[in-house]
C-alpha cells in the first residue's frame, strides 16, 4: 500500500509547489534510533565544539537566507522581507547561544555542610519539537539551538504545510557539520506524533501551536512522565493611555496587528484605549490599516500577503462575521481582495461585546479589536477576561501605570512603550491556555536538561 503524500501549495495562487511522501514507520523508527545513537556521543562532546558547529549554522543562515526566505513566503504567505528578517534572527539565536550555553549552565555552587555542594545540568538524550507553520525558522531555532548547545539531539515535526522549510532547516545543521542524528527531520503527520513521545528513546517535548494540540501532547507526555513547554495561542492586550507618545503607539499597533499577516501568536489582538485620546488613536489607526499595500508578497512593496490557509482565511470570516452579528462595529473599510488565493483584507472593529468572537477568541489574522476604557484599571480587567496570557503591552509615561500594568496584567510579559517581542536574551512564554514554560535566555536552555544536585562530604 501506497504513502499518501502530502501537497505544499502557494497560498497567494492556490497553485500546488510540491509534493512530499511521508515516513514510514521503520523509516520513522530508523531516525528515532540514529537520534539516541548520537546522543550518546553529542552529550560528551565539550561546548567549545558545539559552539564552533552552531557559528557554522549561523554561517549556513546567512549564506542562504534569500533563498530560504523565498521557501517560506511560496508555503505559507509571509512577506519576503519578513521572511529574510526572520531568518536573521535565527541566525542571531544561534550566535547566543553559541555564546552564551557554557556560561548558562555551568555549575552552580551552593554552600552547605558539605565540603562542596553544586547543581550540574547535564543533557537529557532526543527531544521531539511540533511546530506550526505561522514562523516557519524562528520558533525551531529558538528550540534547537539551546537544544543542541545543551548536548540534547533534536527532533522536528513540522506542520505539514510548510515541509520545504522543515527540510532547508535540517540542511542547514547537516552543512554545518552538524553529527547526523544530531536534528533530524520527521515528514510525519499528527497521527504519529503520540507514538513518537511515547517511545522511550524520546525524553522530552515542546509544541508550539493551538490550546487543543497543546493539550493532546501535554496529556500524552504526562503519562509518559517526560517533560513538556507549551507555547499556545495568545489574544494579547494593547493598552493606550493619555500620556502615551500617540504616534509611537499607532505605528506600534499597526505593526503588532499586521506583522505575518496578522498570524502570530504575540500580536496585539485587543485594544484597550483611554477615553480621553479614543478619537485620535482610532482614526490614526484605521488611516494606516487602510493603506497597507495587499499583493504579491514576493514583492518589496506588499505589506500584507495572503493567510496561510483556506481554512484559516475561512475561519477569521466566520469570527468576523459573528462578532459584527453580536454587536460590534467595523470602523474600517476593508479594501478588494483578490478572488484567487487566500486573502483577507485587514480591518478594525470596535466594542465588540463579551460572548463573541472579538473579544473572547484569538483572531488569527489582521483583525483588530477595539474598546473605549475609562481607566488602566479598567483596561486591565478587560485585559484579564481573557483565557489567554501571552504577552501583553502598555504605552504611557506614568511610572505609577507602568508599575500597576506590570504587577496586575496576566500575561508572560509585559512590554512598556514598545513592540511585544521574542528576544534570544529574554524568557519566553505564557500564562493560562497561554502555555507554560519558558524558552530562551537561560530559562531555555535549562528547559530540557537535569539539573543534578551533587553533594561532596
Amino acid at each position: 500500500m501506497s504513502q499518501p503524500v502530502v501537497t505544499s501549495i502557494n497560498p497567494a495562487t492556490g497553485e500546488t509547489l510540491q509534493t512530499f511522501t511521508p515516513l514510514g514507520q521503520s523509516d520513522l523508527d530508523a531516525a528515532i534510533e540514529r537520534a539516541d545513537t548520537e546522543f550518546r556521543s553529542w552529550r560528551l562532546t565539550g561546548f567549545t565544539k558545539r559552539a564552533r558547529l552552531m557559528h557554522k549554522a549561523a554561517d549556513v543562515l546567512e549564506a542562504n537566507k534569500t533563498a530560504f526566505a523565498r521557501t517560506m513566503t511560496l508555503e505559507m504567505g509571509k512577506p519576503l522581507s519578513e521572511a529574510i528578517s526572520e531568518v536573521e534572527k535565527c541566525e542571531l539565536v544561534c550566535r547566543h547561544y553559541a555564546d552564551h550555553a557554557e556560561e548558562y549552565l555551568k555549575d552552580e555552587v551552593i554552600k552547605t555542610e558539605a565540603r562542596k555542594a553544586y547543581v550540574r545540568n547535564l543533557p537529557v538524550g532526543a527531544v521531539l519539537a511540533v511546530m506550526p507553520w505561522n514562523f516557519p525558522f524562528w520558533q525551531v531555532f529558538r528550540f534547537a539551538a539551546p537544544t543542541l548547545m545543551a548536548g540534547n539531539v533534536g527532533l522536528l515535526k513540522h506542520a505539514s504545510n510548510v515541509w520545504g522549510s522543515a527540510m532547508n532547516i535540517e540542511k542547514v545543521f547537516r552543512e554545518a557539520g552538524f553529527p547526523e542524528g544530531c536534528f533530524q527531520t520527521l515528514l510525519i503527520g499528527s497521527k504519529a506524533v503520540e507514538g513518537v513521545i511515547r517511545d522511550p528513546r524520546v525524553k522530552a517535548v515542546t509544541l508550539t501551536g493551538s490550546g487543543p494540540a497543546g493539550r493532546s501532547v501535554a496529556g500524552i507526555a504526562g503519562e509518559e512522565t517526560k517533560p513538556s513547554l507549551l507555547e499556545l495561542g495568545g489574544s494579547d492586550a494593547f493598552i493606550v493611555m493619555p500620556s502615551a507618545d500617540l504616534d509611537k503607539a499607532v505605528d506600534t499597533a499597526v505593526t503588532s496587528r499586521t506583522r505575518n499577516n496578522g498570524q502570530s501568536c504575540i500580536a496585539a489582538k485587543r485594544f484597550f484605549v483611554h477615553a480621553d485620546i479614543y478619537d485620535a488613536f482610532t482614526e490614526a489607526f484605521v488611516a494606516r490599516i487602510e493603506a497597507l499595500r495587499i499583493g504579491d508578497p514576493l514583492l518589496e512593496t506588499t505589506d500584507i500577503g495572503p493567510l496561510a490557509t483556506e481554512t484559516i482565511r475561512d475561519e477569521l470570516a466566520d469570527q468576523v462575521a459573528a462578532t459584527l452579528k453580536g454587536g460590534a462595529k467595523r470602523i474600517s473599510t476593508p479594501v478588494k481582495v483578490a478572488d484567487t488565493g487566500w486573502w483577507f483584507a485587514p480591518q478594525v472593529l470596535a466594542e465588540a461585546p463579551d460572548g463573541t468572537p472579538g473579544a473572547d477568541e484569538e483572531m488569527f489574522g489582521p483583525v483588530a479589536n477595539v474598546w473605549r476604557v475609562a481607566s488602566l484599571s479598567d483596561a486591565i480587567s478587560r485585559a484579564n477576561r481573557s483565557d489567554y496570557g501571552l504577552g501583553s503591552a502598555i504605552f504611557t509615561q506614568d511610572d505609577g501605570e507602568i508599575e500597576q500594568a506590570v504587577r496586575d496584567l496576566e500575561a508572560g510579559s509585559t512590554f512598556v512603550n514598545a513592540l511585544v517581542a521574542s528576544d534570544p536574551r529574554l524568557p519566553f512564554g505564557g500564562i493560562k491556555q497561554s502555555g507554560y514554560g519558558r524558552e530562551l535566555a537561560a530559562d531555555g536552555i535549562k528547559a530540557f536538561v537535569n539539573r543534578k544536585t551533587v553533594s561532596i562530604s
